[in-house]
């Protein structure tokens, strides 16, 4: 196993993945069908994984993984899944894969919350994708009402299933009831016309949490991972400047909250100042850009 590990590594850091050990471990122990704690303690201590727990077969699969791997196919890709949180997300082709930076997003809008003492909230996830910000708040809010707004229907089909396998734990059958998906496209003029149930809320909503496409469509990104594979409705913001989405968005997000209510919106680190003025030019008030664990501007707050 441990030569094993060495050669994929070593295949992976000359095919230009920058975390080609992590990687490579991590793929390992998707191949063996055990946790990579399992895998890293095994070959700490040097006794191997019990032969047992090692799903058979796992050398041919293992191949297969790095070979997917050094192509640039995205590790979550081969593995079907993202850590989210506290949560495990089924991720593939066709649905946008969650980053660390949006957990500080969500984390930003639950921080709000809990500072004003909000009951029973109902929060909007626009932009959904494969449901992680939205179901990070049902299940973290204990009495929140989630609706999760999502134009991809193959993105929408990860954000049913991932909401399904959450709520099948046993840790989160709460949030039955409380989460509800709409496949429907978030820059309209008039998001209450998407549902019935949509236009009951409007106007009453305490908080919008939103990782739009904001990509500027002049700045192709250049990690393969994300030019190939991440779906483009996703990534391009609509113009050069990467601004229209997320300003349709923004206007959406006016049109659901309540007097008071906030929005909390990731962004490029390029676009801070421009959607913070634009917040405030359509009604906001009390606008901020808050930064990511690296001290770039990544998101911006702004109160109705």
């Amino acid at each position: 196993m441990r030569e094993l590990l060495r050669n994929a590594t070593m295949r992976l850091s000359r095919a230009g993945v920058e975390s080609a050990e992590y990687d490579a471990r991590l793929l390992l122990a998707e191949a063996c069908g055990v946790s990579l704690a399992e895998l890293n303690k095994a070959l700490l201590m040097g006794n191997g994984v019990g032969s047992a727990h090692i799903s058979a077969g796992y050398v041919d699969r293992y191949e297969a993984f790095v070979s997917r791997r050094a192509s640039r196919e995205p590790l979550q890709h081969i593995v079907g899944h993202a850590p989210f949180r506290y949560l495990d997300l089924r991720v593939g082709k066709g649905v946008f894969v969650p980053r660390p930076e949006t957990e500080m997003v969500v984390e930003a809008g639950l921080d709000w919350l809990r500072e004003s003492r909000v009951s029973k909230p109902t929060v909007v996830d626009l932009c959904a994708g494969s449901g992680a910000i939205g179901l990070s708040v049902v299940t973290e809010v204990a009495d929140a009402q989630v609706w999760a707004i999502e134009k991809s229907p193959k993105a929408f089909q990860y954000l049913q299933k991932n909401f399904e396998e959450t709520a099948k734990k046993q840790e989160n059958l709460h949030v039955l009831g409380r989460y509800h998906a709409v496949l429907g496209d978030a820059t309209k003029a008039h998001i209450s016309d998407l549902t019935p149930e949509l236009a009951q809320i409007c106007g009453k909503v305490d908080l919008v949490i939103t990782n739009p496409p904001y990509v500027p469509e002049t700045q192709v990104p250049e990690q393969i991972e994300v030019r190939e594979y991440d779906p483009p409705l996703a990534l391009y913001g609509g113009s050069a400047d990467g601004l229209a989405i997320p300003e349709q968005i923004m206007r959406a997000a006016f049109s659901l909250l309540r007097p008071g209510g906030a929005l909390v919106m990731e962004h490029d680190i390029s676009q801070g100042d421009a959607l913070q003025k634009y917040a405030e030019s359509i009604g906001f008030v009390r606008s901020c850009v808050g930064n990511d664990l690296t001290g770039r501007p990544r998101y911006t707050f702004a109160i109705k």
